[in-house]
């Protein structure tokens, strides 16, 4: 059973949130917020698998929330939620430390794959908004996206499919979609996954992108 615990100023978003969550047999809501002080205090008491997080919050924003989650080193992760064509914080809260970015006018069953991967420990972000999101935001990356791949150490590491694999990943694909791509099973890919970051000292998938990007494995579209 995965608990979680849902941050969001609107009752009626996490109203929504706790009629999914409560009909979906392995998870449960074991907690609401609706602001970031207020869940970083939840959270410390309730120590939820995954925390659904907003960004625009009155008091303690989002952003602040993960940092000061992330910060304390416990089991928690947060899978950020909010409407990316208003939100131009997105991408500090992913350097914040959080574990995933999801827009929320995807489909339930996509929220749902977001909370169980998170969960796992994995990272996700949604496919389309990982081009949207690093291209908004290039100028947190490099200026020059758009030359030869770069030399890096961390890439002489790497195997040919390990070297696929991050450039998937730099795409945003899940590992459900990078198995098909490569016609592996997902845990395969899994453990190809698992291998690149530990290479390319990446703690997660999001910073495995950046780098893919910073390295021009991947461009803006």
């Amino acid at each position: 059973m995965i608990s979680v615990l849902v941050a969001d100023a609107h009752p009626l978003q996490r109203f929504g949130f706790r009629m999914l969550l409560e009909n979906t047999p392995d998870t449960e809501i074991v907690g609401e917020a609706e602001n970031g002080a207020e869940a970083v205090r939840r959270i410390a008491e309730l120590r939820p698998d995954v925390v659904l997080m907003d960004i625009r919050m009155p008091g303690v924003d989002g952003i602040e929330a993960t940092r000061r989650i992330v910060a304390t080193g416990g089991r928690s992760r947060v899978l950020v939620l909010t409407t990316f064509d208003s939100d131009r914080y997105a991408f500090a809260a992913l350097r914040a430390g959080a574990s995933g970015f999801l827009l929320k006018d995807i489909r339930p069953e996509e929220l749902l794959a977001g909370i169980r991967a998170v969960a796992a420990g994995d990272a996700v972000i949604a496919p389309a908004l990982t081009r949207r999101l690093l291209d908004a935001f290039a100028d947190h990356l490099d200026d020059d996206l758009c030359g030869p791949v770069r030399e890096d150490p961390r890439l002489e590491f790497l195997t040919d499919r390990e070297r696929e694999v991050l450039v998937a990943i730099g795409h945003g694909l899940t590992n459900g979609e990078i198995a098909q791509r490569f016609t592996l099973s997902e845990s395969t890919v899994k453990t190809h996954v698992g291998r690149v970051l530990a290479k390319v000292g990446a703690r997660d998938r999001i910073q495995a992108v950046i780098l893919a990007y910073n390295l021009r494995l991947t461009r803006p579209v």
